[in-house]
């Protein structure tokens, strides 16, 4: 039998100041105040519950993702870690990462979450241009972005991503190139440069914007691509690009299969466990509810083992989004199902330049990262046999 997978711990915190149009995370705008101690104690009975579960493993990386998570003040972030610790041990080169908005109510902020324990930010910038933030119904503008990139460093973070979207309404390829390059000169080890889409049960969604059509798309994907490789950003993922040592752990395990608990309103949870069933569990969305029930059998809002077929395809679907792929063994040793399940797969995949000639590796190509969708569904049903 393979080992367990490494582990990792997403906490969710699901309040915004405002709902983005583009947002379809479990986020709520925020009515009043926070009681931050009481969500904190709540999250800790969710971990409670789940750490059965764990293997007794340690967390080789911890998220902290939104919503808005730099709504919190750091003595209550550094309540949450110190209690975390206290109950699994962190490896000792742990990743601990907190998503924060550039609002001016938080760069002050950054020094207390890095004396916190906090040791790498995910600041959503998105744009660098006043009239594309509006559009996108950020509450900052540039300005603000560019301070908290800097106060970032000047905190001690020495390990950042910003977020950076491209594709937004009515942006020219011209324009998306001078917001990337612009974010460049701030001066992250790590970037996410990714496209805008229109996801279900979003404001977008239901009245879209005019956005750029697919050759503008393809023009400023490639164009960006050149620009980040020229300034030393390796891209490794999709939409990650990082310069050397600085690629996130967090996803990265999410990547390769690995598995992670997930704690807060609406987080979801992947395990696998001795018996070689792989669980997925859900938290209850509304932060009401998810705080009345926490650490009760009512605190979960649902679970399901994965059959053969989900795991396939949700491997191929993280996997496949690496540009360097992942080695043949770990199919099997995540899933605890044969290789042969992919033959039929990769031939047809190879047949149709949509994986790499990467003996020993299941790496996608150019073309397959460009067209993954249809990469993805040559492998649907293969668990089936």
């Amino acid at each position: 039998m393979s080992p367990l997978p490494p582990l990792a711990l997403y906490v969710h915190f699901p309040w915004c100041v405002q709902k983005c149009p583009y947002c379809d995370f479990n986020s709520h705008a925020l009515r009043g105040t926070i009681d931050e101690s009481a969500y904190v104690d709540a999250l800790l009975a969710d971990l409670e519950q789940d750490l059965p579960l764990s293997g007794g493993r340690e967390l080789g990386s911890i998220f902290m993702g939104g919503g808005t998570p730099s709504l919190f003040s750091p003595e209550q972030i550094g309540r949450l870690l110190d209690e975390i610790n206290r109950r699994v041990s962190l490896a000792a080169d742990c990743e601990i990462t907190l998503e924060a908005n550039p609002g001016t109510v938080e760069l002050a902020r950054f020094s207390g979450y890095r004396q916190a324990g906090v040791n790498r930010l995910s600041i959503g910038i998105q744009s660098l241009e006043a009239e594309k933030l509006q559009a996108l119904g950020r509450i900052h503008g540039p300005a603000e972005a560019r301070r908290a990139a800097q106060a970032a460093q000047q905190a001690g973070f020495d390990n950042f991503n910003l977020d950076l979207m491209f594709g937004l309404p009515g942006q020219t390829p011209a324009e998306a190139m001078a917001d990337l390059a612009g974010v460049i000169e701030l001066g992250a080890p790590h970037l996410s440069w990714y496209q805008l889409t229109l996801e279900p049960n979003t404001a977008f969604h239901h009245a879209p914007p005019v956005l750029p059509d697919d050759d503008a798309l393809w023009d400023i994907q490639a164009a960006g691509q050149a620009l980040l490789a020229d300034a030393g950003y390796g891209q490794y993922e999709i939409s990650a690009y990082a310069r050397p040592g600085h690629r996130t752990r967090h996803n990265l395990n999410y990547w390769q299969f690995g598995d992670y608990l997930g704690i807060g309103a609406g987080a979801h949870g992947k395990l696998s466990l001795p018996d070689g069933r792989i669980l997925r569990r859900w938290k209850p969305r509304h932060p009401g509810a998810y705080q009345a029930d926490a650490g009760s059998p009512t605190g979960i809002a649902g679970e399901r083992v994965l059959d053969a077929d989900d795991r396939v395809i949700e491997f191929m679907m993280n996997a496949l989004r690496l540009n360097d792929g992942v080695r043949d063994e770990l199919f099997s040793e995540r899933t605890g199902l044969p290789r042969d399940v992919l033959v039929p797969g990769i031939e047809r995949a190879s047949q149709l330049g949509l994986l790499a000639d990467a003996p020993g590796c299941l790496q996608p190509s150019e073309r397959g990262r460009r067209f993954l969708n249809d990469l993805l569904a040559l492998f649907e049903g293969s668990g089936n046999g």
